[in-house]
């Protein structure tokens, strides 16, 4: 079967027909980095590598681009706070956000260009876009007419006029429309700024990618990436303004997004402060857990993060890693390749469950296998179609030596706060002894004192 991905330009799942079947061009917007990316940043991420590693299986060459938004308000905000640069902010969480995916696995892109280095690029195609009279300089600002691209709209479904008609009063002056979005704005002495033809000042974020993925891909490039909330306005515009610079009916040809990320059936918002920091999920967790879950759904659709869906995770691979304990001193055939089913089921819209249920069958007949012929080539089976999926990628050992070591940290921590407590008690300090008494319950942690001292267990 061939690659098919739904197209969200046209609403259908189609084949993948590339532009050159020997270069293949991907692009994902990549972060802001401002902070440290939270678990819904990483579900792109991780969906897309799964896709990356895909197109790797079937063509010669991919050429995956993720940008780095290192120039955005929110930056100068962080980096005012902190009293310091926009680079040292950005490279700082740079550098975190790669660390904090890569423990999920996903691996480095080929191209990762920063914004700040492609705003000469961006420039460019700011002039080219008014030679073009596609946008207009105004009070120090370029922004770009929405009415002078027919196509305005198709990708988002939305129509340029009702868009128009139902927009609020817009506070600046400086626009002809009110949905003329920002492509340079001032800065003054305060903020980061370059000099342009249009004074000192910063790009807006739309033109960011558009300028980079020219550059580094092609004006034409075959699949961009990105969360469903992207769509409008972020990738319309992006639309808009490399179509009327380059002179090209479609940006990319396929547009693929993902659903969002709910915590127990909750959207994940500040508001109801339930947004979780990658690295603080895998404080707890083991990467290829996070990653499991956040592919137990199709990508399109969202994903339900809870406690279940975690510990159903932790115990498939658990059990899968068990088995490959089991038959360790086996080799693999290096001959055998990815199991056809699983491949066929990523070339069907990267359908991540149907092919998670595949490797389970693949490990459950690894278990009952009996032949050490028919073990070795189920085991090499299941290994290369991990890979494909980014998983079971450590060894059984790795695996359970990271099960003792959480198991070690916390009998050292029982311990400590128990001898705390006997202090406590000692001291008659009473509060501070129940105090530690009721930590130790939240761990799950089951005291019995004894006047040969204090026992405990687990729950």
């Amino acid at each position: 079967m061939a690659l098919h991905l739904h197209n969200t330009l046209t609403g259908q799942k189609e084949a993948f027909k590339p532009i050159d079947p020997n270069r293949i061009t991907m692009y994902l917007c990549g972060p802001t980095v401002y902070n440290y990316a939270h678990i819904g940043n990483a579900r792109p991420a991780v969906v897309f590598d799964v896709l990356n590693r895909l197109l790797r299986q079937h063509y010669p060459t991919v050429v995956f681009a993720r940008n780095i938004t290192d120039i955005d308000d929110k930056i100068n905000n962080t980096a005012k706070e902190k009293g310091c640069s926009i680079k040292e902010i950005s490279a700082e969480y740079a550098q975190a956000y790669n660390e904090d995916i890569g423990r999920l696995g996903v691996l480095m892109p080929d191209i990762e260009p920063h914004a700040t280095d492609h705003v000469p690029e961006m420039i460019d195609m700011i002039e080219d876009l008014i030679n073009k009279g596609h946008a207009y300089a105004a009070e120090g600002h370029v922004l770009f007419d929405v009415t002078t691209y027919e196509h305005y709209g198709e990708l988002s479904k939305r129509s340029l006029d009702d868009m128009l008609a139902g927009a609020r009063v817009e506070v600046a002056t400086y626009k002809k429309n009110p949905g003329d979005f920002v492509l340079w704005k001032p800065s003054d002495d305060s903020l980061p700024g370059w000099d342009s033809p249009w004074g000192r000042g910063r790009p807006g974020w739309h033109i960011e990618c558009s300028a980079m993925a020219a550059k580094h891909l092609a004006k034409t490039i075959d699949i961009h990436c990105g969360g469903k909330d992207l769509i409008f306005p972020h990738h319309e515009n992006e639309v808009a303004q490399s179509c009327c610079a380059n002179d090209t009916r479609h940006f990319a040809n396929y547009w693929v997004h993902n659903g969002f990320i709910t915590m127990s059936d909750q959207k994940m918002s500040k508001s109801l402060g339930n947004i979780q920091l990658i690295r603080e999920v895998l404080a707890d967790l083991k990467g290829e857990v996070a990653r499991w879950v956040l592919l137990s759904a199709h990508y399109r659709q969202s994903v339900d993060w809870t406690p279940d869906s975690v510990a159903q995770a932790e115990k498939t691979l658990d059990r899968i890693y068990r088995t490959l304990r089991d038959i360790q001193a086996l080799g693999v055939d290096e001959q055998v390749g990815i199991d056809n089913e699983i491949l066929a089921a990523l070339d069907d819209d990267l359908n991540t469950p149907k092919a998670f249920a595949r490797l389970n069958q693949l490990a459950k007949a690894l278990a009952n296998a009996s032949d050490k012929q028919e073990q070795i080539e189920l085991k090499s089976k299941l290994l290369k179609s991990g890979d494909l999926l980014g998983v079971l990628q450590t060894t059984p050992a790795e695996w359970f030596s990271q099960d003792q070591a959480g198991a070690d940290d916390i009998k050292a921590k029982v311990e400590q706060l128990i001898i705390a407590r006997e202090q406590a008690r000692a001291d008659k300090d009473w509060g501070r002894s129940d105090a530690i008494r009721d930590e130790l319950d939240a761990m799950g942690v089951v005291l019995e004192d004894s006047p040969t001292g204090t026992r405990w267990s687990m729950k």
